[in-house]
């Protein structure tokens, strides 16, 4: 265990996690979150969620992370870059999130942040704490936004200036105090890229909203029952996530592809036909996306998108 300065105790935790991987890091003060509580109990009143009945539940704890983990004083924020270049060979063929190309990020990520606690601990001695990849409830935009990663864009997605928006949020919340952040300024402008292109008018009046029952990720993926034929004609052809708002928003000119090989997607997944698709089999299914986030539709669920595109 070293003595160092609150200062250095900081840097040396952010450089050892740009070590194991991630792209950014930020730590903020963990207290409790008076206007983004406001905004998420007005938006669960007006039903944005849709199905989504979790995003009810701990309300307390996804508004304080003194909640979640006893004694809280920080939480160290992380983005992990899953840009790529690469995509699905067939054009006509049914679209998949990138996110989703390669290996489950919840189990990559948290492998990660098991590594920089390890790390920690073996640096500055025991401490009580919890890290989090989309495990839950806390408000993982809001805490990245504060610890200075970014802003909350007009699609509700973290923007960064130098890195765009395509990577996963993750965080550790901590019983030790740090150098905090700084948050940084909106850049979205007068830009309405995302609002124009989104084909289901997800995200509402000038943006920073979003009406989940409308948005293609949340229909392809969190709704379990049939898709409302409303929606008919208007998927763009996604059958699992959707990645619109992000390959139109300007700031993504500045993603690099990533380096992880544990996202790097089949060449058997990018060049699957329309007609593989539309035949698709569970074992085929099994064989594509074994420990894949696409597990999270299940074989029936994907089978209901692509029928639904047809």
């Amino acid at each position: 265990m070293i003595k160092m300065t609150l200062s250095d105790k900081t840097n040396w935790i952010k450089e050892k996690a740009l070590e194991l991987g991630f792209l950014s890091v930020g730590a903020s003060k963990a207290d409790f979150l008076a206007q983004e509580a406001d905004r998420l109990k007005e938006w669960l009143g007006l039903k944005y969620h849709g199905k989504m009945a979790y995003m009810e539940n701990h309300f307390d704890k996804r508004v304080d992370p003194r909640k979640l983990v006893e004694n809280a004083k920080s939480v160290i924020c992380f983005t992990y870059n899953y840009y790529t270049e690469q995509k699905q060979l067939d054009p006509t063929a049914p679209k998949i999130s990138s996110y989703a190309f390669g290996r489950d990020y919840h189990k990559v990520i948290k492998q990660k942040l098991k590594l920089l606690s390890q790390a920690i601990t073996e640096m500055f001695g025991n401490f009580e704490g919890r890290y989090f990849v989309d495990s839950a409830p806390v408000l993982e935009r809001d805490w990245a936004k504060k610890s200075g990663l970014g802003w909350i864009g007009k699609n509700t997605l973290l923007i960064n200036p130098k890195k765009g928006s395509f990577f996963f949020l993750a965080e550790m919340i901590v019983d030790f105090e740090l150098d905090y952040d700084e948050e940084i300024s909106d850049y979205c402008g007068t830009c309405t890229k995302c609002i124009d292109a989104c084909p289901t008018d997800a995200i509402l009046g000038d943006g920073f909203v979003l009406d989940s029952k409308r948005c293609i990720s949340y229909l392809t993926i969190e709704l379990k029952e049939a898709l409302p034929k409303s929606f008919k004609g208007k998927m763009d052809n996604w059958m699992y996530g959707c990645d619109i708002c992000q390959d139109v928003c300007p700031w993504n000119r500045f993603s690099k592809p990533h380096n992880e090989s544990d996202f790097e997607p089949k060449n058997e997944l990018l060049e699957m036909t329309k007609a593989d698709w539309e035949n698709l089999s569970q074992e085929k299914f099994d064989e594509l996306f074994f420990g894949s986030a696409v597990k999270r539709t299940a074989f029936k669920g994907l089978k209901r998108n692509i029928d639904f595109l047809e």
